[in-house]
């Protein structure tokens, strides 16, 4: 191997239709000191941005993907720290990654019986060993930070849309007759979501604290039975998540039960736009808001080692115009 080569080994998996590829080993030294995930993020992000975009962007990975940095964890009744990221950046919290994470402790022997604490960005989650590959998060503090705000987007008239914080900042829409939530549908409901998102941004409307809302989330009626409801998310950048999106339902859970449309210990089911399901329930949050539990179904799907070598042009991933 030639010298200045840099190996990473990587472990696959798809939550519900949405891939997570996990990072467990190859990341650079640090501090001697245990750092925490948001020391850890910054640091990866001021000074190793190189090893995201490696990771997950073309040519060894694709818009698609979401990549999490596998961590020691500083709290000592926690299993693993991870830091969550995708094409475009970093991201606050990420749920069918963290079930992703699950099934890969678990296939590395890393989980033990009962509740598994993991430190992420938003916070600490909490996570059971899977079954038949089925596992329970238990996500930070969820809630609604303003209802049916209404927005004029071009070329599509006036929405209305709730804000709210899942473990990243939503603006969730009811698509009505405005665009069928569909898979035969992703190039408008791309483009319905992406002009939603600018438009939001053109009149700074935020999230608490002036939270980016950078994820928008549409719904309507599921297929059959199976689920209650069928969405579909944009995520950061322009790729829709494959998954019913754990943060977007623990969104969608906190709003419901503002409405008074949800009950605690209710179950909702709600679908992703590949008619994949998670199931969400919510407890009453001391702060205010509710405590979503979120529950999804993950495979394994490989294991590689990453190569980075020092002559190849894109060892870093391929920058397109838009990025």
């Amino acid at each position: 191997m030639s010298e200045g080569v840099k190996k990473i080994r990587a472990i696959d998996s798809h939550t519900a239709g949405e891939p997570t590829r996990v990072v467990v080993d190859g990341l650079p030294e640090f501090s001697d000191t245990p750092a925490t995930v948001i020391e850890w993020r910054d640091f990866l992000q001021s000074e190793h941005d190189w090893l995201r975009t490696a990771v997950v962007r073309e040519p060894r990975g694709h818009e698609a993907m979401v990549g999490a940095f596998l961590l020691e964890p500083t709290q000592p009744d926690c299993v693993a720290g991870v830091v969550f990221f995708n094409n475009a950046g970093y991201l606050h919290g990420c749920l069918h990654g963290t079930i992703g994470v699950a099934v890969t402790l678990a296939h590395l022997g890393r989980l033990s019986a009962g509740e598994n604490k993991i430190e992420t960005p938003t916070g600490i989650v909490a996570v059971h060993p899977p079954v038949d590959g089925w596992v329970t998060v238990q996500n930070v503090r969820s809630f609604r930070h303003a209802a049916a705000v209404p927005v004029e987007v071009p070329g599509w008239g006036t929405v209305h849309g709730d804000v709210a914080w899942g473990g990243n900042w939503f603006f969730l829409i009811d698509a009505g007759d405005t665009v069928a939530v569909d898979f035969a549908n992703l190039d408008q409901l791309t483009d319905f979501t992406c002009a939603v998102r600018a438009t939001l941004e053109a009149n700074g409307i935020t999230g608490e604290d002036g939270g980016e809302i950078d994820h928008i989330e549409v719904f309507g009626p599921p297929i059959n039975d199976d689920a209650d409801s069928k969405n579909f998310v944009l995520c950061p950048g322009r790729e829709y998540d494959r998954s019913p999106c754990g943060t977007g339902t623990s969104a969608k859970l906190a709003c419901l039960h503002a409405d008074g449309k949800l009950q605690l210990g209710q179950t909702w089911r709600q679908a992703g736009i590949l008619d994949t399901v998670f199931e969400g329930t919510v407890e009453e949050a001391p702060e205010g808001g509710v405590l979503p539990t979120v529950k999804g179904r993950a495979f394994i799907t490989g294991e590689s080692k990453l190569i980075v070598h020092p002559d190849d042009p894109f060892r870093h991933g391929i920058v397109y115009p838009r990025d």
